[in-house]
This record gives C-alpha cells, sequence and structure tokens, in this order.
C-alpha cells in the first residue's frame, strides 16, 4: 500500500489577514456622482479604478486652498 501524503501546513480558516494598512471606509454614491466620477476617469486618461480615482480626487481637494 502507498503512504499517504502528509500535510505539514493546515490551511488557515476564514478571511485572509490584513490587505493593507489603511482603514477601510465605505459610502453610498447616486447615480449622478458615479457618473461624474466616471467622467473624470474618462478625462484624466488614466486607466484607473473608481477607488484609485476617489481618492485622487480627495487628494487634490485636500491640497486645494479653502474657500473664504
Amino acid at each position: 500500500m502507498a503512504k499517504s501524503i502528509r500535510v505539514t501546513t493546515k490551511k488557515r480558516r476564514g478571511r485572509p489577514v490584513t490587505t493593507g494598512a489603511g482603514m477601510q471606509i465605505g459610502e453610498r454614491w447616486q447615480k449622478s456622482e458615479i457618473a461624474a466620477i466616471d467622467e473624470w476617469i474618462a478625462k484624466s486618461g488614466e486607466n484607473l479604478t473608481r477607488g484609485q480615482a476617489v481618492r485622487r480626487l480627495v487628494e487634490i481637494a485636500l491640497k486645494a486652498k479653502p474657500a473664504k
């Protein structure tokens, strides 16, 4: 009889450990806002996801001078 295969490491159950170091924030968006984000992505000429675009737009807004 052939020897059985021994498993030296057990698979961990559940979700993997953290995928990033930042804080996850969930947000609901209206169709008009999603359309505006998608339009901005198209105009940027880059292949961005919506999440990347939102982070970039927030970064741009935070660098802008505040309105008085």
